[in-house]
């Protein structure tokens, strides 16, 4: 088989790096991938957004299967292009990815299909938004309607702050045409985590949970980003955490989706948090996370062409995930000034000292060759994995590596995972029970 990925960050890079092992795959492209994707995969010069040229190269060249990692082609359409052509590719529909590149279609979706979330208004008038949270007690949370890599949402503690976050989007544009909508929703507590599932549209397979650091800074302080870290398995869940997420927001939503017309063949991501009424959805997202997809990859024992292969075909219910009984810590290194403007060519040494560690994958998210040199081409630069038997050792070996890793002006947590070494439980049972 000759296999597609599109996209360029950590967790194409931990996709690409997974089909690589599959014994049905003969030849890997990435479009337009990174330096460590290239060791891996011929890098095609095509943006993944251009996805008329994707699709007119994936015929060229015979393509067996496309993988989308990136939310944005999938929300400009691509599935669908290449579905009129008859070319297999595993991700939703355009429509289907409303789900997440709409946030006031998935908050009416989960209303509709009576899937817990928090409580909201929808805006699309400035004065309107102000009088809102003029009358309503703090915090909120002020959300964007559309695609922003996951950097705009904002927690807002008292009016002068709502004010100026609500100007920022709405008035001097922040976010483009993404801004054009603001979602104002109730601030809910509890333990957040990512749960992820393969899904045909009828058959859902969950993966382990996920433990999602997406504050810039320690102790959870700064501003959001895609992603700072990640945990998995997630054992800070209730007990009966997944069978909740299964009946309550997994099954409705799939059913709901059917309901709809809506044609939903891949990864089923949702952010949730598990409050004192219960779980409640956070976000969905219509494909693997970043960077929970460079945690969860590793600790998966099934061939993962084989089940996009499945999911495609709608024959998942002929499927059992299979998981190392060990798990995995990732720590992004970001440069600093992320989220915001931050510097690129930076040279970036000491990947050779970490790449042949045993049990440490160096997952590339902004890098780019230059002259011969490895340089930094995006503002979050590496995912450093870890594996092993236990949280401390996994957090260990994850920071051993970090160490070895320079570039200038480097920034990155250091408190990834720590919350696991302080006596919780290990995670009990299979993810599907």
């Amino acid at each position: 088989m000759k296999v597609l990925v599109v996209g360029k960050g950590g967790r194409e890079h931990a996709i690409v790096w997974k089909i690589s092992q599959s014994r049905l795959v003969k030849k890997i492209y990435a479009a337009p991938g990174n330096a460590g994707i290239a060791k891996l995969a011929e890098c095609i010069d095509i943006d993944q957004e251009n996805i008329r040229e994707l699709a007119h190269f994936a015929q060229r060249n015979s393509i067996d299967l496309t993988v989308v990692g990136s939310e944005f082609p999938l929300a400009q359409g691509i599935v669908d292009i290449f579905m009129e052509r008859g070319l297999p590719i595993f991700g939703p529909t355009k429509q289907a990815t409303q789900i997440e590149s709409s946030k006031a279609f998935a908050k009416e979706f989960m209303r509709s299909n009576s899937i817990p979330t928090a409580s909201w208004c929808c805006f699309d008038n400035f004065e309107s938004a102000l009088e809102f949270v003029a009358t309503h007690s703090f915090p909120l949370v002020i959300k964007v309607d559309g695609l922003t890599g996951g950097k705009s949402t904002t927690i807002v503690y008292d009016l002068e702050e709502a004010k100026s976050i609500i100007a920022h989007i709405m008035i001097e544009k922040a976010w483009g045409e993404a801004g054009k909508r603001i979602i104002i929703e109730e601030f809910l507590e509890g333990e957040e985590a990512t749960f992820m599932a393969f899904t045909d549209g009828s058959t859902i397979l969950p993966l382990l949970p996920v433990k999602d650091y997406k504050r810039l800074m320690d102790e959870d302080l700064g501003p959001n980003t895609g992603g700072m870290g990640s945990v998995a398995p997630h054992t800070r869940i209730p007990q009966n955490g997944m069978k909740e997420v299964q009946e309550k927001i997994f099954s409705p939503a799939i059913d709901g989706l059917k309901k709809g017309g809506l044609l939903y063949k891949g990864i089923l991501y949702a952010g949730v948090i598990f409050t004192k009424k219960g779980v409640k959805v956070l976000e969905f997202n219509s494909r693997f996370g970043d960077p929970e997809a460079q945690v969860s990859l590793p600790l998966l024992k099934n061939d993962l062409v084989e089940l996009m292969l499945n999911t495609i075909e709608g024959t998942l219910d002929e499927v059992e995930l299979e998981w190392d009984p060990g798990c995995t810590v990732g720590v992004v290194m970001a440069s600093e000034g992320y989220p915001k403007r931050y510097k690129k060519g930076l040279p970036i040494s000491g990947c050779e000292n970490v790449e042949n560690l045993e049990n440490v994958y160096l997952f590339h998210s902004g890098t780019s060759m230059r002259g011969g040199q490895l340089v930094t081409d995006g503002g979050r630069v590496l995912t450093i994995v870890a594996k092993g038997p236990n949280f401390e050792e996994a957090v260990n070996t994850a920071y051993f590596a970090v160490d070895r890793i320079t570039f200038e002006h480097a920034i990155w947590r250091t408190d990834i995972g720590q919350e696991f070494l302080k006596g919780i439980k290990e995670y009990e049972g299979n993810p599907t029970e």
